[in-house]
């Protein structure tokens, strides 16, 4: 019996993209439209802020909610900024030549790593602006990161963009129709697995099971190690960005997993080196202290 389901899932034709019934545009007014990809930046800027009050909520927290309200700004503008201009440096560098490209970011085109970088420079500069420990403020932050990421690869699979690379499974993959004929893995939803809920799970269970937080930089260096090692992983099943094919073919690896090489070494040294920093926490909200 069991062998009989599985014959006939092998044989069962593969999942056409069309007939799911997805498109990049949630809502068209004619003179308005708002794309799905816009959706998921917003729902997690405000999921992640939403849960940001929550962890800050607790004792020893590292800033109060005026904190946090300002942090969204800065929050935003780095991933704005850092990850248009780290998809421009990393990705696609000929804009250079035709500046005003840049700047049409509704033509898509970010970068998470670029996003990261932004969002750390834009955390240093609220915490240098408020006397706060930026690392430490960076711990709560990246606990709420994968909402974001979540929301963002859901977003590349409802716009049919950066598809897996061809699969024998037909029962699981999916021809996509800017991507030939080909049965592909839904390496989007992968993504979305494994950086947004299993990454989440993994940094709810440090935060609020373990005395993490109060070692500055070990939900940082979780964060980056964890991300770094579930995009490198699920890579060698996504096909490479259209003019990034021959560095992949020359190097041996994609772009995105020659990014995550530092992510995954940094990390692993923040966390090694977590003990070292901790310290007594005094809170600034005014909890009591937190040896």
């Amino acid at each position: 019996m069991i062998l009989s389901l599985a014959a006939s899932a092998a044989a069962s034709p593969a999942i056409r993209f069309e007939s799911l019934g997805l498109g990049p545009v949630a809502l068209d007014l004619g003179v308005f439209t708002l794309k799905w990809y816009s959706l998921a930046y917003i729902a997690g800027i405000i999921v992640g802020w939403w849960y940001l009050l929550k962890l800050i909520a607790q004792p020893g927290a590292p800033m109060a909610r005026r904190h946090a309200d300002d942090l969204v700004f800065y929050a935003t503008l780095g991933i704005i900024l850092g990850g248009r201009l780290g998809y421009v440096i990393f990705y696609a560098p000929e804009m250079f030549l035709t500046p005003l490209r840049i700047l049409r970011l509704w033509d898509g085109g970010m970068s998470f790593h670029g996003g990261v970088l932004g969002v750390t420079l834009g955390i240093i500069l609220m915490a240098r602006k408020h006397g706060l420990d930026w690392l430490r403020v960076h711990d709560y932050v990246a606990c709420c990161v994968p909402f974001g990421l979540f929301f963002g690869r859901l977003a590349n699979f409802v716009n049919g963009e950066l598809w897996g690379k061809p699969t024998d499974d037909q029962s699981w993959g999916i021809i996509f129709p800017r991507a030939g004929e080909l049965a592909r893995h839904p390496s989007q939803l992968y993504e979305a697995g494994l950086e947004g809920i299993a990454l989440f799970a993994l940094l709810w269970f440090l935060f609020w099971k373990t005395d993490a937080r109060y070692h500055p930089g070990k939900l940082v260096g979780w964060f980056l190690l964890g991300y770094g090692l579930a995009r490198f992983s699920v890579e060698f099943f996504r096909e490479p960005d259209e003019q990034l094919v021959e560095f992949a073919v020359n190097t041996g690896l994609h772009m995105g997993q020659w990014l995550c090489v530092p992510m995954i070494v940094g990390g692993a040294y923040l966390i090694a080196t977590s003990k070292n920093r901790r310290k007594r926490v005094e809170p600034v909200a005014g909890s009591a202290s937190v040896a």
